[in-house]
């Protein structure tokens, strides 16, 4: 069998591109003599479509690209994702589907048996769990059809009631094909290939995984679709972070590939990081409409890695890094930021806060008689130069990029409705330990990020001589805690015998604790870990938290 594989990049409920380029590629895989092609989990609609699946317009448009598909599918069969109705009276109104197109009709149905409920999943919610396991014939081939989650029951991590690949091995299929939409995360592609060999040694059967490309917002969809043997050695990896077409042949049970292909290799972990950082900003403006950003630019070292980042994803020509300094920003801060702007070309202006400080003190003057200065006086400069972002934004129809590092989110440290403003938080999940080593790979053909910016002890600058260390536990021991709290989810009493200062631990878990009133009114954050904040991480706002 000659087969086809589509890894595309779809946007979600704009059914009108996406149905198009699906028909596009079957016409493509058709032409070159494919038999089959496969698309991805969801591939109808986009995923994660989240309460639009609730819209029966939604529901509507979908049926409709389906019927558009389906006429497009004759001398070729289609495996595809999409929602389809659940007819029966008892259950959730919906079932997540890998259908099989034969001669512009829907031959075969499979759907998702499990849903699941945790980190950024919510499928729960919104899907009824498929209770019969088959496999499905297209041509001479008996193929195991599964969608994404069916395969990922490690035993560890997550476990399901029955067993999927138990159930499809004892059919003895030919091939394994497991449809899927899987968000990246810097450890998640090994784990991919792990839980996808268990599934062929399991059945001796070889498999296709077929993910999709793109990015929704947050959560960033890396593609890198890939096929085993049948003793789960790699036979080829699609792209990371773009859209891709491969062609191969199954013939009694071992692949072949129509044209040779490199084995793609994942790289270090902060060249995934940075890959899929300007990736998922890019289809964040493509996706939204928008062209243009605006970020204020300190001197320090997030604010310049977010410039490098936009000036990459978007064009030095669409960024504006507006400089807001204050009484209490150094000479060389400015300098920083200035060499910054000159070394990725994009465009810039300063507005001195000096005078807008002075105002706000004295307009407050009387109502603050007798009362010395403190974080309230901090954090209004915060908010003033927000207010000028912001107004900046609304003046140019800009995209204001917030700036903030996931070390910072963490315990707080940061001005709600001030630096915490913006549409979309670029590296919320970067720890500040991470962000060292970003900046050293934006740098690692030439200075983009000035060494002075990278050397110096950060600070926020609100007031005379402040450094983060004055608030703040050092970075690398911060983000270690921090880690086993977000991470690994462990609880303060469980990190402590990992040879941590039982003192340090609670201090950082109770600033943890106490910031999420201000995560939850924060910015999206592009996703690139295996826990972020945001819907993969769901905490009361007023509880009194475990120790």
């Amino acid at each position: 069998m000659k087969i086809a594989l589509a890894q595309l990049n779809y946007r979600i409920g704009d059914f009108e591109t996406d149905t198009a380029q699906i028909i596009e590629t079957i016409n493509k895989a058709k032409k070159q003599g494919n038999e089959l092609i496969i698309f991805a989990e969801l591939a109808i609609g986009g995923y994660p479509a989240k309460d639009l699946l609730r819209n029966p317009a939604y529901l509507n448009a979908c049926e409709k690209a389906l019927h558009e598909i389906a006429s497009a599918c004759c001398d070729i069969a289609c495996i595809i994702g999409a929602p389809i109705r659940n007819n029966h009276s008892e259950g959730k109104h919906l079932f997540n589907a890998a259908l099989v197109i034969e001669q512009g009709e829907v031959k075969h149905t499979v759907k998702k048996t499990y849903l699941p409920d945790y980190d950024v999943f919510d499928e729960y919610r919104y899907f009824e769990p498929n209770k019969d396991v088959h496999c499905v014939t297209i041509g001479n081939t008996k193929i195991a059809l599964t969608i994404c989650e069916d395969l990922w029951d490690n035993g560890v991590d997550n476990t399901y009631m029955g067993d999927i690949i138990q159930d499809l091995a004892v059919e003895k299929p030919d091939l394994i094909v497991n449809i899927a939409a899987s968000p990246f995360s810097y450890t998640h592609h090994q784990t991919r290939l792990d839980i996808m060999r268990r599934a062929v040694l399991r059945t001796q059967a070889p498999l296709i995984y077929l993910n999709q490309v793109g990015a929704h917002t947050d959560i960033i969809f890396d593609g890198r679709s890939f096929v085993l043997d049948s003793n789960g050695d790699v036979v080829t990896v699609l792209s990371a972070f773009e859209a891709d077409f491969a062609e191969l042949s199954l013939e009694k049970g071992e692949f072949q590939l129509k044209e040779h292909r490199e084995v793609y290799l994942p790289g270090s972990e902060i060249s995934q990081i940075h890959a899929a950082l300007v990736f998922g900003l890019k289809e964040y403006f493509t996706k939204s409409g928008f062209k243009k950003a605006v970020l204020g630019l300190s001197g320090g070292l997030d604010s310049a890695i977010v410039a490098a980042l936009a000036c990459e994803a978007l064009g030095a020509d669409n960024v504006l890094a507006i400089l807001l300094p204050s009484k209490y920003s150094s000479d060389h801060s400015l300098k920083d930021a200035l060499d910054l702007v000159s070394n990725t070309g994009c465009n810039h202006h300063i507005v001195p806060i000096h005078s807008m400080v002075e105002a706000y003190d004295d307009t407050l003057s009387d109502l603050f008689s007798g009362l010395q200065p403190d974080i309230t006086e901090e954090n209004i400069q915060a908010r003033i130069r927000a207010t000028i972002l912001m107004a900046t934004a609304n003046k140019f129809g800009h995209i204001l990029l917030n700036t903030s590092n996931k070390s910072e989110a963490s315990v707080g440290y940061g001005t709600l409705y001030g630096d915490m403003a913006g549409a979309i938080s670029v590296i919320g999940d970067v720890y500040k330990s991470q962000a060292y080593q970003l900046a050293e790979y934006i740098n690692r053909h030439h200075e983009i990020i000035p060494t002075n910016t990278i050397v110096k002890p950060p600070s926020a600058e609100l007031r005379p001589d402040q450094k983060d260390s004055d608030s703040l536990p050092d970075y690398e021991l911060l983000d270690s805690i921090l880690y086993q709290l977000i991470e690994q989810e462990k609880s303060g009493q469980e990190i402590v015998p990992l040879g941590f200062d039982e003192e340090m631990v609670l201090r950082v878990q109770n600033m943890l604790n106490r910031a999420e009133f201000k995560r939850f009114q924060a910015p999206p954050i592009l996703r690139i870990s295996p826990k972020a904040f945001g819907p993969g991480r769901v905490i009361p706002l007023v509880a009194k938290y475990p120790s």
